[in-house]
């Protein structure tokens, strides 16, 4: 006789079914997320096409610290392996061309300095390689032939290493550089490594310093990139040279233009050089595009593929054929991948959207490798296979899958003296779009950037603390051509502060935003726009300037931009009036009604923690609402995880004190 079930019990069970089976509920982006998030780099594919190695950093929260390893997939993207573990970190992993080995750049084991280090691809502990006693090694790449190693390495200071430090004795123009220091005259300079007998033997030798060695499909060659014109310190130039790899070999000149030169990357059979090249000649170059460029290794005129193309192209690899090269291109908010003719530089869009592509490395098939993020998806690897993107990597599949993220959408607003503005808008998660909403102006820094349709973190963080954030590619920005990026030329917080105004109108006059609840803030040059256009209007009733300035007029010596100052501005002596003009945040601060946060680290040299400080006793001495918040032992860009959770959580409660009275 069959037992029957009672019908309260199947309906207890269905329940039970149905709520393991319902999707977890997600939840909005926190501050302490910053821990969870990964960073990918440097993908490297192996000789045989069948695995990618790449570095990828993640935080220990215990340490506070980043920690970077190397890891690798399967090129089917079935398999993915960590291939160290150590706390030390390890990074620029390469493979060896016999597809033996792959070495990686670490100081693990107490070393006090970075060394080679080698692991049989097949598995099994690293061994070290190098022994380097003298100089920091910055950059290395192996002979095709997989015998010999071509390293950069910098030649060490006079005060580097030692327990009593000597006085720095400074003669060069440029004297100060973030991260790096005070710069004394230490070059980098090329040198031959011979994997079998351990012998260095000196390439290149001077006062200038050598970067990005590439060999020749041959190995007979090494191109590489240098400045030697009389005083480096006075210009932007960089020149592609050619040395043959042995010692004491004469350099040649490949390339001759006064503007840079740089991004080199060989053709398959070895007879033609691809590379990028600025689009200005003068001494001193930022508002600038690169162009791609195609020269014989024997030198001569170079073909200029992409010069009407009036977009920036980046990361140039050449077709397996030789008769085309694939690279990036930044547009409108985009970077897509493309494809010119090797002869004519005819272009082909290859992949495009929505989207930011950010790498691209040839597999032996004729298919690439890519790097690539949304403003949905954190940036991982990609294979690119007859224009059709494959995902590789998944390290942010559970992360995402447990997050509510801001809806992403492009908008064009018109400036007042009629100039279009693209611009990106963040709206909450599940946000109603009749819904006039606190609004914050998150302004990108650069000026000579873009915000475009990528994963970006810091709006998706305001964004998920209630607010709408709108990111603005006001005039200064790329990829809107030449003219539109040269347009602020030794006119800053002017045509910027227009664009930024007329954005705040369009979301304001569109429902978007509540006219009474704006907000802006911003890093870096984010930071001076910031100043600049709480200055200029009272409509922001909240501000966060990060590593900002608002006296120019006190600058000029202060911070690494020796050569805008002297290029863009001229001489204080000569020219004070143009930099009293732009310092009109800071001398005109008694007109800022907008209550104002500033951040900067303590060892910035790139926009000095000066120009938070004045910036924050005016605002004291006038009694509008401020604070200053100093990041110990922190250059331009926040590194330290614990600091960059502080930033989220104070911005937050800043503009939550101001916008959601």
């Amino acid at each position: 006789m069959r037992k029957t079930v009672p019908f309260l019990a199947v309906f207890m069970c269905l329940s039970i079914i149905s709520h393991a089976q319902s999707p977890t509920p997600k939840r909005n982006l926190k501050p302490s997320d910053v821990y969870r998030l990964k960073n990918l780099s440097d993908p490297q594919i192996s000789p045989d096409g069948k695995w990618v190695s790449y570095t990828l950093s993640s935080v220990d929260s215990v340490k506070n610290k980043r920690n970077a390893d190397i890891w690798m997939v399967s090129w089917d993207g079935k398999e993915t392996i960590q291939l160290t573990h150590s706390s030390d970190g390890e990074s620029q992993a390469r493979w060896t061309p016999d597809g033996k080995y792959l070495s990686f750049i670490s100081s693990r084991n107490g070393l006090t300095s970075s060394q080679i280090w080698l692991m049989d691809r097949r598995g099994g502990e690293a061994k070290q390689l190098t022994d380097l006693k003298k100089g920091s090694l910055t950059d290395y790449a192996w002979s095709p032939d997989s015998k010999k190693i071509v390293l950069a390495i910098k030649t060490p200071s006079d005060t580097s290493k030692v327990k009593t430090p000597k006085p720095i004795v400074l003669d060069r123009f440029q004297f100060k550089q973030d991260v790096e220091g005070y710069l004394t005259k230490a070059p980098v300079h090329l040198y031959l490594y011979d994997v079998a007998t351990n012998k260095l033997d000196t390439l290149t030798k001077g006062e200038y310093d050598e970067t990005n060695p590439k060999w020749s499909p041959d190995g007979s060659q090494i191109a590489f990139t240098s400045n030697r014109t009389e005083d480096p310190d006075r210009n932007s130039n960089t020149d592609i040279w050619l040395i043959d790899a042995k010692p004491n070999a004469t350099l040649k000149q490949l390339t001759k233009w006064s503007g840079r030169d740089f991004s080199i990357d060989w053709s398959p059979d070895g007879k033609q050089i691809a590379y990028l090249r600025s689009t200005s000649a003068e001494n001193y170059i930022m508002y600038d595009q690169s162009i791609l460029c195609v020269i014989s290794k024997d030198g001569g005129e170079p073909r200029l593929l992409s010069k009407t193309l009036d977009r920036p192209v980046t990361a140039p690899r050449w077709a397996k054929d030789g008769n085309s090269i694939y690279a990036l291109v930044a547009d409108d908010r985009t970077r897509y991948v493309a494809q010119f003719n090797a002869t004519d530089g005819k272009m082909t869009k290859v992949v495009t959207g929505n989207k930011s592509f950010n790498t691209l490395e040839r597999h032996p098939s004729g298919s690439f490798l890519t790097t690539m993020t949304d403003p949905q998806t954190p940036l991982e690897i990609y294979a690119l296979e007859n224009a059709v993107t494959r995902r590789l990597t998944k390290h942010h599949e559970d992360f995402i899958a447990k997050i509510s993220l801001a809806t992403v959408e492009g908008f064009t607003s018109k400036s007042k003296d009629g100039t279009s503005v693209s611009n990106i808008l963040y709206r909450p998660a599940n946000a109603s779009k009749t819904e006039k909403l606190p609004t914050i102006f998150f302004i990108h820094g650069g000026p000579v950037a873009q915000d475009e349709f990528s994963f970006d973190l810091s709006r998706q963080m305001l964004a998920a603390a209630g607010y709408a954030v709108v990111a603005v590619n006001y005039r200064g920005s790329t990829g809107r051509g030449l003219d539109y990026c040269k347009a602020i030329w030794a006119d800053w917080g002017n045509k910027e502060v227009v664009d930024i105004l007329g954005a705040a109108d369009y979301v304001v006059q569109n429902g978007i935003a509540d006219a009474d609840k704006l907000g802006i803030g911003g890093w870096s040059y984010g930071g001076i726009l910031t100043d600049y256009t709480i200055a200029t209007d009272t409509r922001f009733k909240a501000a966060a300037s990060g590593a900002g300035v608002a006296m120019i007029s006190s600058m000029y010596g202060v911070d690494q931009y020796i050569l805008q100052y002297e290029n863009e501005l001229g001489s204080p002596w000569k020219n004070f009036d143009k930099y009293v003009a732009l310092s009109y945040p800071f001398l005109k601060a008694d007109r800022i009604k907008t209550p104002t946060q500033f951040m900067v680290g303590e060892s910035d040299f790139n926009v000095p923690s000066v120009g938070s400080e004045q910036m924050y006793q005016a605002f004291r001495s006038l009694g509008i609402p401020t604070e200053l918040i100093i990041y110990p032992g922190q250059f331009h860009g926040i590194t330290n995880p614990s600091f960059q959770k502080d930033r989220f959580e104070r911005y937050i409660k800043w503009f939550d004190k101001y916008l959601k009275k």
